[in-house]
Order: C-alpha cells, then sequence, then structure tokens
C-alpha cells in the first residue's frame, strides 16, 4: 500500500479555526548557493490551528521550520509573529517571542535526567540574576521550586509512567517516550505555537495514535496553535485543519485535509505520476 493509500487515523479535525494569523511566511524563499530550498512561499497559521506540512523527501519542510525558528534567515520575504517580525532574530530569541519546536532526530541530553531536560526548557523563563544564583536567596530557591512543579506538570500532562521515571536518564527511555520528554521540554518554554517537526517518526501503530492523542490535546487543552511536519499521511488526514504540500521547495496545494487528499499535483508528487494522465490517477486516490 503506498502512502498516498492510507486510511486516515481515527477522529476527525476540529470545526475550522478563523481568525488574524499567529504566524505568517509571505514570500519567503532560501536559497543555498545556486540551489533554492524554498521558494516564494506563503503559509499561515491560525491561533488554535493545527496545520500539517507534507512533502516528499528533500520538499524543503524542515528548512521552513529552520527559517521561522531563526536558524536560518529568509533570502527574501517577510516572517510575522503577531504581526510582528520575526526575521533576523536568533533562535532563543524567537523562543522568546513564544514559538517552540522539536526536532525530526530527537535532541535530548543524555547524560541529564528525565526532570532535568525539562527544566531545561524554562531557561527563557527564569529571572534570578547571577548574583542571586550564586548566594542562593530565597528568591532562586523559590524560583527553582516552582520550575520543578511546572516541568513536573508537564510530565504529567503524558501521564503518569514519565512523572514516575522523572530521576531517571532518558537514554533509559524508550523512543516513544523520549519523544514525549522533548515535547514537555518545548511547551516548558510557554510557547503559543508549537512546530512539531515528524512526532511520530519511528513509531508503532499504538505509539503513532497515542501521539496523535497527545497532539489533539496541546490544542484543545492547552490552547495552542501547531504547525506539524509529517510523512505518516494517515496522522495528517486525520489531525489536521488545514495542510500545505511541499514539492521542490514550493507549494504545490494547501486545503483541507479531503482536498489536499485528491488533488492530481499532490498524487503526482508522492507517486511521480504526471498530473497530465488522470485516466490513471482515480487508483491512486487516498482510499
Amino acid at each position: 500500500m503506498s502512502e498516498m493509500q492510507a486510511e486516515r487515523v481515527e477522529g476527525t479535525p476540529s470545526e475550522p479555526v478563523t481568525g488574524e494569523a499567529l504566524l505568517a511566511l509571505n514570500n519567503v524563499s532560501k536559497a543555498f548557493g545556486g540551489l533554492t530550498a524554498v521558494g516564494d512561499l506563503d503559509l499561515f497559521v491560525r491561533p488554535g490551528e493545527i496545520v500539517s506540512v507534507i512533502g516528499p523527501n528533500g520538499a524543503g519542510k524542515t528548512t521552513v521550520f529552520n527559517l521561522i525558528t531563526g536558524i536560518y534567515r529568509p533570502t527574501k520575504g517577510e516572517i510575522t509573529l503577531e504581526g510582528k517580525s520575526i526575521v533576523g532574530l536568533n533562535p532563543d530569541q524567537v523562543l522568546v517571542r513564544g514559538i517552540a519546536r522539536t526536532f525530526q532526530n530527537i535532541r535530548l541530553f543524555n547524560n541529564m535526567t528525565v526532570l532535568e531536560n525539562v527544566l531545561v526548557g524554562q531557561h527563557t523563563q527564569l529571572k534570578a540574576s547571577v548574583l542571586g544564583s550564586l548566594f542562593r536567596t530565597r528568591r532562586v530557591r523559590q524560583e527553582e521550586e516552582a520550575a520543578r512543579e511546572r516541568a513536573i506538570e508537564l510530565l504529567s500532562f503524558f501521564g503518569s509512567s514519565l512523572v514516575d521515571r522523572q530521576d531517571e536518564y532518558v537514554i533509559n527511555l524508550s523512543y516513544a517516550e523520549r519523544r514525549r520528554v522533548e515535547i514537555a521540554r518545548a511547551l516548558a518554554a510557554k510557547p503559543k505555537l508549537l512546530l512539531l517537526d515528524e512526532p511520530t517518526a519511528g513509531m508503532n501503530e499504538a505509539e503513532t495514535l497515542e501521539a496523535v492523542g497527545y497532539v489533539r490535546r496541546l490544542r484543545e487543552e492547552l490552547g495552542l496553535a501547531i504547525l506539524l511536519i509529517e510523512h505518516k499521511l494517515a496522522v495528517t488526514m486525520g489531525i489536521s485543519d488545514r495542510i500545505v504540500v511541499l514539492d521542490y521547495g514550493r507549494k504545490i496545494a494547501e486545503g483541507l485535509p479531503e482536498e489536499v487528499r485528491r488533488d492530481k499535483k499532490v498524487i503526482a508528487a508522492y507517486l511521480g505520476q504526471s498530473a497530465e494522465e488522470p485516466e490513471q490517477t482515480e487508483e491512486h486516490e487516498v482510499k
């Protein structure tokens, strides 16, 4: 079965979200030498919306995340959060503005415990001075205790197992558990927008369904907007309010999951079939 024939993950997206954009990319391009990794991209995410970015390998999806989070600077175009430009900000500054992310390859500190990894994510929220930290003032102790309570609260969002293992080194956790710790660490920064890069990669079916449930809860219970890169089309079709499709760095389609699912350009991009051959397209539609 091809990716484009995958069944939808159980559940349907919420009612369409309307309103002003939280994040907006306007005519954004990024070139590396003579190679255009992202070309003339327009993309937006509204508050409380789940938007998925899909496309074949090398389509430019992770480059888009790197542009949004300040790892790369656009060759041209504008990126705004709540109407204010974030172009030129470094990743820490983007994080302070309200955008947190996870990575396709999990980036945790293996020599630190589960709890310590989540505490690291709160570094932009701490206000104690260097001098206060040095002398362990009352304010510092109170701030540390509040940070610890917050970290445990975030771990509990994913169930009791991570709380029970908070003092274990993360390297001893399963892949799916480490992915949850990474998301908890991103949440520690109190973002308005969460960027998830392949959150179900490497997971079996049961783990994938559990991860999808967590993503839904992030929106429903925490009110987060989510921009998602995900190669499992069953996941994106079942969880997204809208889907943006990239191919060779350019947007080839955008719309509701059912619209994207039947788009000839999308089918061609995934299956290598010419969009000018409609008589062969039907057999490759997502069922």
